[in-house]
């Protein structure tokens, strides 16, 4: 498998929900596209897969414990798997939320209850254990579901606290580097999103209250802006040149903001037109993607105004390939192939996940978000794992 086609962390290469990959079908078979595999013992928990070198990961639940698994992406046999530490309950859903950051021959993963573990790509044996307690982090009610982040030599993930919010790490040994002690609100659900922004590194997170970021060498608190999050504030910040987009849930909305020379913060737009729960948001050219109370949703990047919004296809998450939207609907588990265009809603393809999981919570949904790589896409209900081969013939 090429490099280019892997998926080694949260939404992909650059943590924009956008693969890499190119020729796959414009438009599906009635009933889909071929199922390859199906995987039946990942257990509980919602993580996505990360793929590297023809090798799937994720996490899970197993005798008791999370666990950090490994498959073999191409014909789904499990290769090994490790435990994390105690499976976190929540009844929305047991176990981890969170999906792993593959690095050379190293993979980092953060457990629901908040054990970040570095472990061995070849055989899962763990080479340190940190967790986010001993940094000053509280665990969030519905549990720890950031994906962490590898940045060179650091790891860098939110225990949140009093402590510093962010906190970066070694990613060799585990030892702390720094925390982000002007920047100290607990933690919430979103992951850290990577960025140069006026030629400064820099890591872009967002809290309950505030979008903030934080400086790659020293956890410095770059600039603030204020977010009216509530319940809940889940998706990953978009970056584009040096703007911030950022939207939530629970009747939240959205906000794009511009950031100045010495951290001076502009807001360009802040509206309604996208209130995404946590299926995520996808920036194709100047349009973002995404489901809002509105049903699906092409909204405009830079004006913020709506472009249109279409409820042919229920709530869920979503992932790019190739000029196409895959999208996968939290309550039936239906999927759908849909242009990416603004033009308006457009379905080439439509089934539905069989079999589902029989293990999920009576509260919990299919909310694990669809991962394209290698000519394949890949699907998770909980303890089922599904491979479908999506290239172009």
């Amino acid at each position: 498998m090429a490099a280019g086609t892997d998926w080694p962390q949260w939404r992909g290469p650059e943590r924009t929900g956008i693969s890499r990959e190119t020729g796959l079908l414009k438009s599906w078979p009635e009933g889909g596209p071929t199922l390859v595999w199906l995987f039946d013992n990942a257990g509980k928990g919602y993580s996505a897969p990360a793929i590297v070198d023809g090798k799937l990961f994720t996490l899970g639940t197993r005798d008791g414990g999370e666990i950090l698994l490994a498959l073999d992406a191409r014909t789904g046999r499990e290769l090994w798997y490790s435990k994390l530490g105690d499976v976190l309950e929540n009844n929305w859903g047991d176990g981890p939320r969170g999906t792993p950051s593959v690095d050379g021959n190293r993979i980092y993963a953060l457990s629901g209850s908040g054990d970040l573990v570095c472990a061995s790509v070849t055989d899962g044996k763990i080479q340190w254990r940190r967790t986010m307690s001993a940094l000053g982090g509280e665990l969030p009610k519905w549990g720890y579901a950031e994906s962490v982040l590898i940045d060179g030599p650091r790891v860098v993930c939110t225990p949140g606290g009093s402590d510093g919010a962010l906190a970066a790490l070694d990613k060799l040994t585990g030892k702390l580097l720094w925390q982000s002690q002007k920047f100290t609100e607990p933690a919430h659900y979103s992951s850290i999103m990577p960025a140069r922004i006026n030629n400064i590194d820099q890591y872009v997170q967002r809290t309950a209250k505030f979008v903030v970021g934080i400086a790659v060498a020293d956890g410095r608190l770059l600039w603030q802006t204020d977010f009216p999050g509530r319940t809940a504030v889940i998706p990953t910040p978009i970056v584009h040149d040096n703007q911030v987009y950022v939207t939530a849930g629970y009747g939240a909305g959205c906000k794009m903001v511009r950031i100045g020379a010495g951290g001076s913060v502009t807001t360009v737009y802040e509206n309604k037109v996208m209130k995404n729960h946590h299926g995520g948001v996808i920036l194709v050219g100047n349009h973002l993607y995404g489901h809002g109370d509105s049903g699906w949703v092409c909204q405009d990047f830079k004006t913020g105004e709506a472009v249109w919004n279409d409820r042919a296809f229920g709530k869920g998450a979503v992932g790019y390939a190739d000029g196409m939207l895959y999208c996968l609907e939290e309550r039936s588990g239906a999927v759908v192939l849909a242009e990416a265009s603004p033009l308006g809603w457009k379905e080439h393809g439509r089934f539905k996940l069989d079999p589902q999981t029989k293990i999920r919570s009576s509260k919990g949904k299919i909310w694990t978000h669809p991962v394209i790589s290698g000519g394949r896409l890949y699907l998770r209900d909980q303890d089922l794992i599904s491979c479908y081969d999506v290239r172009a013939r």
